[in-house]
This record gives C-alpha cells, structure tokens and sequence, in this order.
C-alpha cells in the first residue's frame, strides 16, 4: 500500500542550494567596516607581550603600538580602542589624567603613525588604581560624584592629544553629562562620546583583567555595574546616557545580551556598540587551540550574530583575523 504525500509547493531549501543564492539573499552581511580592534598599550620599548589567557593578543609598548596600528589600517579595519597599563598606581589613578599618562603617549603616537585610523579611548580609572576599582575609594565605598571630576580630567587630557572618540566605560551616574559639558566647554564639542551604557557585572571579564592589570583588590564591581538578570534597566540606563549627551550606545559584553543590543536598536534607533569581550574570545580559542570547534566558523557565526540583533559597530579581538578571514 502507497502512501500519498502531497509536495510542498513553496521549497525554501531552493534558495539554499547555490552559494551566490545564499549570498544574494542574506539578510546580515558582516564586513570590516563592523569592526573596531581593542588594543592594550604598557611603557617600554620595542615590547609585545603576548597576554596568556587570549592568545594573538598582546601588550605593546608606544613604539610596537604604532606599528600594530598600521597593520589595522592596512587591513582597512576604521579604528581601535586603546587600554593603558601604567607603571605604577595610586589611589586616584593619576596617571589616567597625566598628560604623558600611556594613553596620551599612545594617541599621539598613532595619530603621527596613521592619521587616519580612528582612535577611541577607553575613560575609566580601574587600569590606574592601586585597588583596582574605577572610581574613589572612601570607606571601602566607590564614591561616585567624587569619581566625575577625576573621569573629566582623563576625557579632555585624551581629546588633548588626539583621541577621537571618548568612550567612558566607569558606568558612574552623570558621567556623560560631565564628561559631555566639559568637552564642549573646551573646545572638542565635535568629539564624540561612545557609552558604555549598559555595562554589566559579567563573568566574561575575566581575561581582560590580566591583559589590563585591573583585577579589584577588594569585593567586586557589581555595586556599579549592571545585574546581568536585568534588559528593563539597561534601557533606562541608554535612555538617560543619550539625554545626557552619548553619541554611541554600547552594550558590553555582546553575547549573552543579544536581546539587550535588540532592544537598545529597536527601541533607541542610534548608533549601537557591542563589546565582544575578552572571556567570549578566549573560549572560542581554547575550543579550537582543543580540536573541539572550527574557530574560523564558530567566530564569524558569533559577529554575525551580534550583527543580526542590531550592533552597528563590534568590539572584538577577532578583527584582524576576520579580515584575513573575510578576504580569503
């Protein structure tokens, strides 16, 4: 006995059967211009210190910070974001407001290198603190007003030396518009402002505290940073950032916030930043370094993906590699 099966009269396998079909339908394309390369930048000289925990990432000193800026450019990747070590701390990180602080030195070394790649500067004081938090410390507390005049002082010593983007990343309340007036008040009203608005307490971070140095040295970030339970609150977070003057959203980190970068673009209609952080790339390197995964395919899916729920613009340490990857 035959058993009748009605065709399907509409087949979507068909627009997958070719690879210029599959190409000429796809609704999210990722290409360079996505892309934004986070660098790490310690004094020195002649230095590249490969960072353990993310492998093909490195500590550069000023003068092998230059040459890694050529090599974006040249790869067409539009900009980077810069992290400074410093040699020593202090409780109020005065070397992130220092005029030859390691950022400053790094701008302007870049900025004489290759005048035209975009230069952002990550504006926080946990990289410079003795105690690791991003802010001043008084009775074991992050003190948040007190923190703003110290985040205003490090946002205009960096326009001073060339940034081009200001991005605080502290999540202290009324940063933006401080940060914002002061800017103005000093002559870069056409400096932007990249928040990172919705910052949370993640887990991911882990990596990038030993590329940047700034593990806390007591309790955790949490009583600034975001609950990771929490989307409502992030939106209230990015509302009051563009009120206050932010002309770029950032949602960090980008994986486990898909739904907070589409809400954000869909709610907002502004310019979003994901952070593809530094636990996210390190555990698609230590799959692949294991044989478990094909890197090359699972990174791509991840940016793509991040792409898809509405990131204009994606932080991540697989830039250069895309491009190759992209490319070939």
């Amino acid at each position: 006995m035959q058993t009748h099966i009605e065709k399907p009269f509409y087949r979507p396998r068909r627009l997958r059967a070719h690879e210029n079909l599959r190409r000429l339908i796809r609704e999210t394309t990722l290409s360079v211009d996505d892309l934004i390369y986070p660098m790490f930048v310690v004094h020195g000289h002649n230095t590249a210190t490969e960072i353990s925990a993310m492998p093909g990432c490195y500590q550069y000193s000023v003068d092998n910070l230059a040459n890694a800026a050529k090599e974006l450019a040249a790869l067409g990747i539009p900009g980077t974001i810069l992290f400074g070590i410093p040699d020593t701390k202090d409780a109020l990180g005065s070397e992130a407001y220092a005029e030859d602080g390691i950022i400053q030195q790094a701008v302007r070394a870049i900025k004489d290198a290759v005048p035209n790649l975009l230069v952002m500067t990550d504006v926080c004081l946990c990289e410079y603190t003795d105690h690791g938090h991003c802010g001043v410390i008084e009775a074991g507390e992050v003190q948040n007003d007190a923190t703003l005049a110290l985040l205003v002082k490090e946002s205009l010593s960096h326009a001073r030396a060339g940034a081009d983007v200001i991005a605080p990343s502290d999540m202290m309340d009324g940063r933006v518009r401080a940060i914002r007036a002061a800017l103005d008040e000093n002559g870069y009203e056409n400096v932007p402002i990249m928040a990172y608005a919705a910052k949370y307490a993640s887990a991911f971070y882990g990596p990038f505290r030993e590329a940047a140095e700034s593990t806390p040295q007591f309790g955790d970030r949490r009583s600034y940073q975001m609950d990771p339970a929490n989307a409502e609150e992030a939106l209230r977070e990015v509302a009051l950032d563009i009120e206050e003057g932010a002309d770029i959203l950032m949602v960090k980190p980008a994986l486990s916030y898909l739904d907070v970068i589409h809400q954000v673009k869909t709610e907002f209609q502004v310019p979003v930043a994901a952070y593809n952080v530094s636990g996210e790339y390190a555990m698609v390197k230590a799959a692949a370094q294991n044989g478990w995964i094909d890197e090359q395919r699972v990174a791509l899916e991840v940016l793509t993906g991040i792409k898809r729920a509405g990131a204009d613009m994606i932080l991540t340490y697989f830039a250069k590699s895309v491009v190759e990857w992209l490319n070939s």
